[in-house]
């Protein structure tokens, strides 16, 4: 009986062994904030508070982005808990389809040990290994800019005619990134099959797409939330579309100004080495040794969705890493390509190709494993490990001077914070960051804008039980107010108990004292 395993079942296994060690990596590490906590606790929000069709933050309205992710991060807190790997695998099984896509077009194109080499370059990447387990839109936006693109691109070349099967899947994918991220869900693979076609005469090709049947399935899954969420919040369209997507775009006042050559950058860091033999594949060959050659048209889609991505997001003076993973699929492509051609013939090229992709993986962990010490005093983890113990459900929480993204995730609130600040000169002067995100969702919604008070209702609250006053370290001077007792410091943050005559029972006298306390979560 043969028992060995087809090339069809190893690159299978490959791909599996891969995301399952995103998984595990996935698993050892705390949130990071802003990002993952701000985005982690509006899944968390949405799960207890049952409202599915209005993303919160602190209970306010956030609509900086649809409710795609946040309905699957829901759905997996439901599902595997409150925790962090929970909310990872919302990413993580996005990144796995944009594997799988990959793997599956290079080897329609290609060859089964070139499909098999794209995949693994792009698995053991940092986009893959660090940017598959991140909480946030851009994997789930870029793996359906990738999915539309494969779609639409295999669709147009079938023949003189648009294969109407793939392009109606093209329409649900464009559908799924509208409503991961906004409208670069239909303009990006728009823009690139559009250069595409132009580059290689086919435009004419887009009258006989099935565009009744493409666009009535790509309403129906992305219409509906737009329409209801407009319907409860009027202001919706144009502070979603104009706001939040066309002025962060074109504006100059955003956070995270970069230089235009940024994303040169950051797919240097994200696709390294692999980026190295990307490069090799910038003059094309017809004739290949060890793999089968890319056709012309196949290459210039690889260039075109290379190329037409990487200048759309050099323009805006605002960038992010994240933005660039949609270029991640073609640049492997075009990667195992050119690894074919330099290392293909070479005898020592399958230890070569191990070795590179040890290293890869040893950055990522390596990467992985710094983050918890590096970020500790950002993150409140230790300080929600407290709450969760000793406060009731009953019991409001203040905060001030900085916003705890992930303090409500881990201690599991159920009520909003009452964040404190001077909100009309902070409506004046804030830049781009939580002040904004918090007084912008007050305006849709004034009953849940209570949340937003002023620093003199400390004071008050101070004098009763039941409250409790978080804030960083060294920015403590509202809680020297009388009523407020110092009760657990952490890391970075400090907690304070409201009611004069309960400093006996904070842990903090309770250890000095020797009495029994609660059994605090030490920081990962």
């Amino acid at each position: 009986m043969n028992t060995s395993l087809t090339e069809r079942q190893k690159s299978w296994l490959t791909l599996a062994a891969l995301w399952l060690l995103l998984l595990v990596m996935a698993a050892l590490r705390p949130l990071a904030v802003p990002d993952e906590g701000r985005y982690g606790e509006i899944g968390r929000w949405m799960l207890q508070s049952g409202d599915w069709l209005t993303p919160r933050l602190n209970g306010l309205p956030f609509f900086h982005k649809p409710p795609y992710v946040y309905w699957l991060e829901a759905m997996s807190l439901a599902t595997f808990g409150v925790n962090e790997f929970a909310l990872r695998l919302v990413p993580a099984l996005h990144v796995a389809l944009m594997t799988v896509a990959l793997y599956l077009s290079a080897r329609t194109l290609t060859s089964e040990s070139t499909a098999r080499r794209a995949a693994v370059m792009l698995g053991t990447s940092l986009a893959f290994l660090v940017g598959g387990q991140y909480v946030n839109h851009d994997m789930a936006v870029a793996t359906w800019i990738g999915v539309a693109i494969w779609c639409f691109a295999f669709a147009f070349m079938a023949g003189d005619r648009p294969n109407a099967m793939l392009a109606r899947l093209g329409f649900v994918a464009c559908a799924f990134g509208m409503l991961s991220k906004g409208l670069i869900g239909i303009a990006l693979p728009g823009l690139v099959i559009f250069v595409w076609l132009l580059w290689t005469r086919q435009f004419k090709k887009v009258l006989y797409l099935p565009w009744v049947s493409g666009l009535a399935l790509f309403a129906a899954i992305a219409v509906p939330w737009f329409v209801l969420a407009q319907q409860k919040h009027p202001e919706l369209f144009n502070y979603m579309f104009i706001g939040q997507q066309f002025n962060r775009y074109t504006a100059a006042t955003y956070n995270n100004p970069q230089p235009i050559w940024f994303y040169l950058l950051a797919l240097a860091l994200l696709f390294f080495p692999w980026v190295l033999f990307a490069l090799n594949q910038v003059r094309r060959e017809s004739r290949q040794a060890g793999s089968t050659p890319l056709t012309k048209d196949v290459w210039r889609l690889c260039w075109a969705w290379v190329l037409a991505i990487l200048g759309f997001f050099s323009i805006p003076n605002s960038k992010l890493v994240g933005y660039i993973l949609p270029v991640l699929p073609p640049l492997a492509l075009l990667a195992a390509m050119g690894w074919d051609r330099v290392m293909g013939h070479r005898a020592f090229a399958g230890k070569a190709f191990a070795g590179l992709c040890a290293l890869s993986i040893g950055i990522a962990v390596a990467l992985m494993a710094s983050v918890p010490s590096v970020t500790r005093e950002n993150r409140t983890q230790d300080v929600a490990a407290v709450l969760a113990c000793e406060a009731q459900a009953s019991d409001t929480v203040y905060v001030a001077g900085a916003y705890p993204y992930d303090l409500p995730f881990y201690a599991q609130t159920s009520r909003p914070m009452v964040v404190l600040a001077d909100w009309p000169t902070v409506r004046v002067q804030a830049g781009d960051g939580w002040h904004r995100e918090l007084f912008e969702g007050a305006d849709f919604d004034l009953k849940a804008a209570k949340v937003l008070q002023s620093p003199e209702v400390l004071t008050a609250a101070g004098l009763v039980s039941g409250n409790w006053f978080v804030s960083r370290k060294g920015d403590q001077d509202l809680a020297k107010q009388p009523g407020w007792t110092l009760f657990y410091e952490g890391a970075g943050w400090v907690l304070y108990q409201s009611g004069a005559d309960l400093a006996a029972k904070s842990p903090v006298a309770a250890e000095q004292k020797g009495l029994p306390g609660c059994k605090h979560q030490s920081n990962k």
